[in-house]
């Protein structure tokens, strides 16, 4: 028998394919923030911070992911050049009067970290080892380099969507009872308290989900593999996809549409009306509005929303404090993207929708397309598309009849939930023992 040469391997083909795809994408991502924005996208981006002063954060939070795949000692190395390499480029900034963002003081020294250790792995190592050292470096990288291809996403929504759907969404969310506009009033009457713990909550969502995937990937080290499914997946999945539906559905949410817009973004002069959130908003055939070229649409569906879904879901597999950690930052995540007026409900309920989708659809591929995975996947798809649909060709018809739709809206994405559950529940059990037939036994003489 004639054995096929490793490139021509399934596997290997299938990753090279999803690897030009991804480097096509990312140049014309490249090409769209220039001739748009005309700003750097998220190449140049990337390549400048091995120089020049990046954001610390998302670097630190590639480089544990990566370390994952070390040994404890490889770890304190990794760490201990990242620190070393930042404390040089601090130094010589201060040496020669260099200025820097507020915020952007180091973080240099992570991504020299991840570079040496794919160096390192090309060089020094082979087989096994060298693919999971090359998957440990590509997860920190892709974290890194996720944030910015939806920075420059965001970036395109607001400039090649000039108008926005808001007042469809805003009809239609009179059949949910207006949620933003009663959290937004309850987030006023907690005071400064209540904003400043919300708000952390929902600036640090990818902490809690890198918390969530260092507790999945714990073992990787020692079993030298990665699980078949983890958090990161769904992460990046999420938000490579989402932004496309920006692009056909573009909202700018509550505060902008309909409020005093936030600091640097928006405002009273682009405002449908300044009604949020102590007055609703009227039932009245609505229309496209236009709005500002900075503001981005990224509303719906509601991506917060969905990323504190999928933490959510992969904590429930931890231990006590994990799960309660996740239930709590679903909670407040939802409250934070209503009370801050970024998000309608409805938009919640279409991120709730898409991200168990997205995560039904993974799990489904591990398993080798599993029948009754399509199956969900495609019934959630179809139910994303019809409130899509609901939301901009019926919101009149939704707002003057909320007892019909309301619950109809919410009985959707039940039945996506209890679709999830089902199905989850129902491959987490073994498949059942076939019963032994009794042997003949001799009989006694």
């Amino acid at each position: 028998m004639i054995e096929s040469a490793p490139w021509r391997r399934p596997r290997v083909v299938l990753w090279t394919t999803a690897g030009l795809v991804a480097i096509a994408f990312l140049i014309g991502l490249e090409i769209t923030a220039r001739r748009y924005g005309g700003v750097a996208g998220p190449l140049t981006t990337q390549v400048g911070e091995v120089i020049f002063a990046p954001k610390p954060g998302p670097l630190y939070g590639g480089l544990a992911l990566m370390m994952v795949v070390l040994t404890w000692r490889q770890r304190f190395i990794a760490a201990g050049v990242a620190v070393g390499v930042d404390v040089v480029f601090v130094l010589a900034r201060w040496a020669l009067g260099v200025h820097v963002p507020e915020g952007h003081l180091f973080g240099n020294g992570a991504l020299w970290a991840m570079l040496g250790c794919a160096v390192l792995a090309i060089t020094r190592r082979t087989g096994r080892e060298r693919a999971l050292l090359l998957k440990g470096v590509g997860l920190g990288l892709l974290l890194v380099t996720g944030r910015k291809i939806g920075d420059s996403w965001l970036l395109i929504t607001s400039k090649t969507r000039p108008t926005v759907l808001d007042p469809y969404v805003a009809t239609a969310d009179h059949a949910l009872g207006n949620p933003s506009w009663l959290a937004g009033r309850l987030l006023d009457a907690t005071g400064s308290i209540g904003s400043n713990v919300l708000g952390l909550i929902y600036a640090q969502l990818a902490v809690a989900a890198i918390v969530v995937a260092l507790y999945q990937l714990r073992n990787v080290a020692a079993e030298r593999r990665f699980p078949r499914h983890h958090l990161v997946r769904t992460f990046l999945v999420i938000g490579l996809l989402g932004p496309a539906i920006y692009m056909i559905f573009p909202v700018v949410g509550p505060i902008f549409a309909y409020g005093p817009g936030a600091s640097g973004t928006g405002g009273v002069e682009w405002s449908v009306a300044n009604l949020w959130p102590h007055t609703p908003t009227p039932i009245t055939m609505p229309h496209p509005v236009p709005y500002d070229g900075i503001t981005p649409r990224n509303c719906m569906p509601s991506l917060h929303t969905a990323w504190a879904t999928a933490i959510f879901i992969h904590s429930r597999k931890g231990p006590r404090l994990l799960r309660y950690a996740g239930t709590f930052w679903l909670i407040a995540t939802l409250s934070a993207t209503l009370g801050f007026g970024y998000h309608y409900g409805v938009d919640l309920v279409a991120g709730v929708v898409f991200a168990l989708t997205v995560e039904m659809a993974l799990r489904t591929f591990d398993r080798g397309w599993d029948r009754s995975g399509l199956r969900l996947v495609a019934y959630g798809t179809a139910v994303f598309a019809a409130l899509l649909v609901s939301y901009r060709w019926l919101p009149v018809e939704m707002a003057t009849h909320p007892w019909v739709f309301g619950p109809l809206v919410l009985l959707a994405m039940g039945s996506v939930i209890h679709g999830y559950l089902r199905t989850t529940r129902r491959w987490a059990v073994p498949d059942a023992a076939p019963a032994l037939l009794p042997q003949p036994q001799p009989e006694p003489a």
